[in-house]
């Protein structure tokens, strides 16, 4: 997207946090459970909402963050020496829950692995072995997800890395709310019977199988077979592996769905074989 989500804090908050646990939820996601007492001030609005993960530059280092002014902090982070330099990824709240010992927050980092069975991306490493007490940074950065007020029907389609993102979505729409919602996931064991969505929101699941597919392939022509034509008045949410975010934004647009009413990013591209960890 080329301009800023309308819903993005102009003076966002950078809230250290630490690991409390990590835990495997299905072959595909590791969940890893944040709290601490800056947490109590995130003002979570639920929906996609997410943040910049900001985790040590190697196990055990201490996290050195860079200074936000407004919503700058990049020329600060490249400030930092290397060494130094904490790795940073975009995440969503997969869920946050506030009771009188604090507030916690879970995140969902998606697993794979590279041509040789290794697991790849180092916040897929750090979360697969994070340790109590770990600290952690979020720098808030807001949903994404903001429909008109005179939205008829939503669409939304996402491959894993943005299924954390569709689930809040779903979980948070309006009971009487309908339309579409396609989620790609690795393997079979990674769909989720008990999605929580509306009666009216038709939810379909489309797996790799545990095959090398590329990622959002299957998702892409799941929308284009299921998504169309629509109301100009509808809206649409397209997150996930670029080919799918652009591809699902042209199908759409072709639909009739105007632009200012399709929110898409394209979270990253596929590698050749990237693959869920068994």
């Amino acid at each position: 997207m080329s301009e800023l989500p309308r819903l993005m804090p102009t003076d966002p908050q950078m809230f250290r946090a630490t690991v409390l646990a990590t835990a495997r939820v299905s072959p595909s996601f590791q969940r890893v459970t944040l709290g601490g007492p800056a947490l109590d001030g995130f003002a979570w609005q639920g929906h996609d909402h997410w943040f910049r993960l900001f985790v040590p530059a190697t196990p055990g280092a201490a996290l050195v963050l860079p200074e936000v002014e407004g919503r700058s902090w990049w020329q600060a982070y490249l400030a930092i020496e290397e060494a130094q330099r904490p790795h940073c990824s975009n995440y969503t709240v997969a869920d946050l829950r506030r009771s009188g010992t604090g507030t916690e927050i879970d995140v969902d980092v998606v697993l794979h692995t590279d041509g040789a069975g290794h697991l790849a991306g180092r916040v897929a490493r750090w979360a697969v072995s994070a340790a109590p007490g770990t600290p952690v940074a979020l720098l808030d950065q807001g949903p994404m997800f903001d429909p008109p007020a005179d939205t008829r029907r939503v669409h939304l389609a996402a491959d894993e890395s943005g299924l954390p993102g569709v689930r809040g979505i779903l979980r948070d729409l309006a009971p009487g709310t309908t339309g579409t919602a396609v989620i790609e996931v690795p393997t079979d064991d990674d769909v989720e019977p008990g999605l929580v969505h509306p009666a009216g929101v038709q939810v379909t699941w489309v797996s790799r199988g545990g095959r090398h597919d590329s990622p959002g392939a299957g998702a892409l022509q799941a929308v284009q077979a299921r998504t169309g034509p629509v109301d100009p008045l509808d809206y649409a949410f397209v997150v996930g592996e670029s080919t799918l975010a652009t591809g699902g934004r042209r199908h759409l647009r072709r639909s009739g769905l105007p632009a200012a009413r399709i929110c898409f990013s394209g979270f990253y591209k596929a590698h050749p074989h990237p693959q869920p960890v068994a």
